[in-house]
């Protein structure tokens, strides 16, 4: 077995205990040394709240708690996110919960938007990202020679068919930008497996699975329970467990395949020991759609329409692109479709636990 990913059932009543449980089992201080600072890496796909699509307050606070408990010391612990055209880091931890439970743990959190961005001269020759970016591009200076952990959720994504642990490195090395990337998606996630293992000592990946996202990812989802929690420090096989999970071939996802391939993780199943709990018959039977915002950038960059892409997505002109993106998803689909999904999810068991933290 080249791999290993520890999957975990789990319960709202017992979830944080259950964290402590998987990152035990997987064993994470072979991953991040606690001599080293390391990034809590958070997933924001969008600045409101909606469930399964970004990182929950239940997962950060398991993660917190438990890194605390083994002896990571808090003044070397660094939870980020970055902002894109349609997210706001700092709006976004509050709406989501994290600002609570940091505070609770006295941990600050830090937007990437506050920190120093640093031009860096990678060894490793890399697919697309020269291509994609050819006056080059930048990153956080705070990411080199940091460990990293993401905390990412089980959801489907309209551009890359899933994502995960891989695609969570998107929205910490890329800048706001970043969406010049959809073009070449698959490729560039391999790029940024590559931009890792050059600039971390460590990565490790806990991603939650209680509340999962089906459709047309990363945002307007179907919230489906999940009741898992998945770690490992092999990023690619922790995207290959959640994809087989949902109901995907993962080496039929091409960024998968690809990692895989070029020994950059392991995204074989048939190569990934599973340890825990026993999943085998579990099949979420998710199918990955794509919002009407998707669509249309895809007809941009690679469908009918990409004569235009130039003009209308790499020039000033550009800023109508976040404006109708915020339209359709803020005014438009959120107060409507969103809010009724919201409101079915608190009626659940996990929707009863977010609505405790909200209450704090």
């Amino acid at each position: 077995m080249s791999s290993k990913v520890v999957v975990l059932k789990t319960t709202p009543a017992t979830v944080l205990d259950d964290y402590e449980r998987l990152l035990h089992l997987s064993e994470l201080e072979g991953f991040i040394s606690k001599e080293k600072d390391s990034l809590i890496k958070l997933n924001l796909s969008w600045t409101k709240y909606f469930p399964s699509c970004s990182s929950q307050p239940w997962q950060l606070e398991g993660v917190v708690r438990t890194l605390l408990r083994m002896g990571y010391q808090k003044e070397r612990l660094f939870p980020v996110e970055n902002k894109t055209v349609v997210t706001h880091p700092v709006k976004g931890a509050r709406n989501n919960l994290w600002t609570p439970v940091l505070e609770k743990y006295e941990l600050p959190f830090c937007p990437l938007t506050d920190v120093e961005w640093i031009t860096y001269d990678f060894k490793q020759k890399l697919l697309k990202m020269n291509q994609v970016f050819p006056e080059g591009f930048v990153i956080p200076e705070m990411f080199v020679g940091k460990n990293v952990i993401h905390l990412p959720t089980v959801k489907t994504h309209g551009h890359s068919v899933t994502t995960g642990a891989i695609k969570n490195a998107f929205g910490g090395l890329l800048k706001e930008v970043r969406h010049y990337a959809h073009k070449y998606i698959h490729e560039i996630l391999v790029d940024l497996m590559i931009i890792q293992k050059e600039l971390h000592p460590g990565i490790f990946c806990v991603m939650d699975g209680t509340v999962c996202g089906d459709g047309a990812g990363p945002r307007t989802m179907k919230p489906r329970i999940g009741n898992i929690l998945l770690a490992s420090g092999d990023s690619v096989a922790v995207d290959s467990v959640a994809a087989k999970i949902m109901g995907f071939d993962p080496m039929s996802i091409p960024y998968i395949r690809m990692c895989h391939e070029r020994d950059l993780g392991t995204g074989d199943p048939q190569e990934i020991e599973i340890i825990g709990d026993d999943i085998s018959a579990v099949n979420l039977h998710f199918k990955t759609r794509k919002s009407l915002v998707i669509w249309g950038d895809q007809m941009l960059r690679v469908g009918f329409l990409k004569f235009l892409e130039r003009i209308l997505l790499r020039s000033p002109l550009v800023v109508w692109a976040p404006f109708a993106s915020n339209v359709y998803h803020d005014w438009m689909w959120y107060p409507t479709v969103g809010r009724r999904r919201i409101k079915a999810f608190e009626k659940t068991d996990w929707g009863e636990l977010w609505l405790k933290y909200k209450r704090g």
